[in-house]
């Protein structure tokens, strides 16, 4: 016989320990860059742009759409941090169990 009240604990655990973790996460920053360096960007873990840095060496007239490249290939690699940040952390909170590709946490 299934014992609904424990599962109905384990679930109430499960999900203070997902709210944790979504809390935390949004207080994480993770940086992308391009270039080698050169350019980088810093998104929490919500995906919002916090940072951006661009070496002056970059910066010319001429090169604007490389610029505009850089700055895609840069977020883009900050916020696959993010990605991979939340996964792991949504693991840890629920203790592996898999959500079914729910997109947590935000």
């Amino acid at each position: 016989m299934l014992n609904i009240q424990g599962l109905m604990k384990q679930a109430q655990v499960m999900q203070k320990r997902m709210q944790e973790e979504q809390e935390k996460l949004a207080n994480t920053e993770v940086t992308g860059s391009a270039a080698n360096g050169l350019l980088s960007i810093t998104l929490n873990g919500k995906s919002e742009m916090k940072k951006i840095s661009i070496d002056k060496t970059l910066v010319s007239a001429d090169d604007v759409e490389m610029l505009e490249d850089l700055f895609l290939v840069a977020y883009n690699d900050a916020h696959n941090k993010v990605e991979t940040l939340a996964e792991e952390s949504m693991k840890s909170a629920t203790g592996g169990v898999n959500l079914g590709g729910l997109k947590l946490p935000f």
